[in-house]
């Protein structure tokens, strides 16, 4: 290969300094593969740069192309969604080295990482990967400067300064963009991966489901009162109800969930909050008892539960108001719901179905029944526990009558079964109980160990009532929540020997986590959920108004200020007046006034240069090698020194800048003038 198809030197070191960074951050949920790819491109690119091998032809990069397809497919098991689409582009982003001809596609590369960088806030946007994206675009700033270099004026730690300027010049119109412009929904749908010990509660309850979350240290949502915090034991935090079952497990009514939402009577006691919530994938949102909000993104369901209208793909705030002791759908149920809350499997748990039956002719009243099924469970040997027996066919029977070990999935479940058999409408409510109060921040935190199952049954002239056969066997569970209830068993957080939840008993490690928790959710409320509703309060607080014609107006007034003030700074008159030596002159002038060695009125450079010899000999090397490049550059016959010429002479300046002592030598105090300082000396 010719000299003209390669890149300078320098321009090849900033690329991969600039494409490591960037790639970082997504290599933890890639396979082996890719980083051992990119290595391979990188090797290649340097041995085209040294002018040993060739670049790849169209064949090869067809069949490289080809590969990488069928890699993301075997990988990801699909070309398409979130995961395999990102991961397609970091593959295009390594190959894109071995394109590379001249200085342009080098720039290519680095426009390329810009996006490659916003495309890791996909999948995390907390304060650390924040941080290091911010270096990462330090350095793409700099990898764009330093294309621009000469190989011969190559200087990293200057193209580094000059993109930090230039970011920070950019902090105040990103600050207005941040806080005025529109909030607009994504483009596109984000499927998130994981599992439901992950990503939290399902839409369907099998056994082991809810103890396999409850084994989870990951953060479920964070909820703030306006007043006192309630007693967490009260925190029943409903999700979605959980109507059919189809003899092992129970799921939602698709039927029921499309009726239309019931009225709620609004005028009793009621309690506000907030809840953040992260991503999950799902449609279903976190409330108490008997919910109300007026978040356009959030409507009011059939079973009196929240939910989002559109999946949860990004941390997500809301505001509600709960009516803690509303009564929930006294009148009548119609004759579909009430055959689709009493439905069962033709077969299965035949003790279960006779018990219910037997239950029945001894408590006619639906009330009755339901404490004298509450009252069995708290009565006979039963235990709660993360390590229950496996259940077998008849799973309710097995555990009703045989084992009697479980945990909240279990007594649920087989509560609502023979209350059905006995003729009440009933239901699941999945959700989460109880919580975690930061006594810092003023909140609750609730984690995916927190997790919960209740029942709500239907009684004539109450409507929907909640109870909680968990609480019969095991209240220490509702009011000191699932470390205290399995505390015996040693099954709490056991897998997760680096989570900070389970060493909550140590109090200087328990006061770092919550304070860090207290940042995230500062992050997460004041950056992160600074969306439509929270925009359009700002607006109303600030401007009176948020009438968008009115922001535009605030927002060009403001940008239009910043540009201006920033445009005055650079073209000041000290800056812009003289040439680019007297520009150094003046700057060596300052520095050396600290030391009262600066150019006496009317001394020329040499007169200059001697006296600072004298005073300062040990620089004596660094202050003639400054002051003849100043000469010859002042006296030269062109009118204007070139590019370079300016960069060698910064250069030498810099130099001396590095020499230059703190303090002022006892031998330059013979060099000072005689008689009264001078109005420059009088300011020191």
């Amino acid at each position: 290969m010719s000299a003209a198809g390669l890149i300078p030197r320098n321009s090849l070191a900033w690329l991969l300094t600039a494409q490591v960074v960037v790639l970082l951050p997504h290599l933890p949920r890639l396979p082996w593969w890719v980083a051992l790819l990119w290595v391979g491109c990188a090797l290649w690119r340097v041995q085209i740069q040294r002018m040993r091998w060739h670049s790849p032809g169209i064949l090869l990069k067809s069949a490289a192309l080809v590969a990488i397809l069928l890699g993301v497919f075997l990988t990801q098991g699909t070309l398409l969604g979130l995961d395999a689409t990102v991961m397609f582009l970091l593959l295009l982003f390594m190959l894109k080295l071995l394109e590379m001809h001249n200085p342009r596609d080098a720039l290519v590369v680095v426009y390329l990482g810009f996006f490659i960088l916003a495309t890791a806030f996909l999948f995390d946007q907390g304060i650390p990967l924040t941080l290091y994206q911010c270096g990462s675009l330090l350095v793409l700033v700099a990898a764009l400067v330093g294309l621009q270099q000469s190989a011969g004026r190559n200087d990293p730690a200057r193209a580094l300064r000059i993109g930090g300027v230039m970011l920070l010049q950019a902090i105040p119109l990103l600050l207005v963009l941040f806080i005025f412009f529109p909030r607009l929904e994504p483009l596109w749908s984000v499927n998130m991966p994981g599992g439901s010990s992950k990503t939290g509660l399902s839409d369907t309850m099998s056994p082991a489901d809810i103890a396999n979350l409850a084994r989870s240290p990951e953060l479920a949502f964070r909820a703030s009162f306006d007043g006192e915090i309630p007693p967490l034991s009260t925190l029943y935090w409903r999700a979605l109800t959980l109507s059919r079952f189809d003899g092992r497990s129970w799921s939602q009514d698709r039927l029921l969930n499309n009726l239309p939402a019931l009225p709620l009577d609004t005028s009793g006691e009621s309690v506000e909050y907030r809840v953040v919530a992260g991503a999950s994938g799902q449609h279903w949102v976190y409330s108490l008892r008997g919910a109300t909000t007026d978040n356009p993104a959030l409507r009011r369901m059939h079973d009196f539960n929240l939910q989002s209208i559109a999946p949860l793909n990004s941390t997500f705030g809301y505001r509600a108001r709960s009516y803690v002791n509303v009564q929930m759908q006294a009148e009548p149920l119609s004759k579909l719901e009430r055959a689709r809350q009493l439905e069962l499997p033709q077969q299965g748990d035949p003790r279960a179905r006779e018990w219910a039956q037997a239950l029945r002719e001894q408590h006619p009243d639906d009330g009755d029944l339901v404490q004298a099924v509450l009252g069995y469970f708290n009565q006979q040997p039963f235990f709660y526990t993360l390590k229950p027996t496996p259940l077998g066919e008849h799973s309710n029977d097995e555990f009703l009558f045989d084992t009697r070990r479980g945990f909240c999935e279990h007594y649920a479940g087989a509560m609502t079964f023979v209350l059905r058999a006995a003729g009440i409408p009933s239901r699941i409510v999945a959700g989460y109980q109880g919580g975690e109060v930061n006594e810092q921040g003023g909140y609750v935190l609730v984690h995916q160990f927190d997790a919960h199952v209740w029942v709500e049954v239907w009684l004539a002239g109450r409507g929907w009532v909640s109870v909680d056969p968990t609480f019969q066997v095991a209240p220490e569970r509702i009011e000191q929540g699932l470390e205290e209830a399995v505390r015996g068993e040693g099954s709490f957080l056991e897998d997760s020997y680096l989570s900070g939840s389970r060493y909550r008993g140590v109090t200087w490690l328990n006061d770092a986590r919550l304070a860090w928790d207290n940042v995230n959710y500062q992050w997460q409320l004041r950056v992160l959920n600074f969306k439509g509703e929270e925009q359009m309060g700002l607006f109303r607080r600030w401007l009176g108004t948020a009438d968008w014609q009115r922001v535009g107006m605030v927002v060009l007034g403001l940008a239009g200020g910043i540009m201006l003030l920033q445009a005055m700074w650079w073209l000041r008159p000290q800056r812009m007046n003289g040439s680019a030596q007297q520009r150094v002159w003046k700057r060596l002038d300052q520095r050396l006034a600290r030391l009262r060695l600066q150019a006496l009125p009317g001394e020329g450079p040499r007169a200059w240069q001697q006296r600072l010899q004298v005073a300062l000999p040990a620089q004596r090397s660094v202050i003639d090698s400054f002051f003849d490049e100043f000469v010859r550059q002042s006296y030269a016959a062109t009118d204007s020194a070139s590019k370079a010429d300016q960069q060698q002479l910064q250069q030498a300046l810099r130099a001396l800048f590095k020499v230059i002592p703190r303090k002022r030598p006892a031998s330059a105090s013979y060099l000072l003038q005689d008689g009264p300082l001078s109005s420059r000396d009088k300011s020191l």
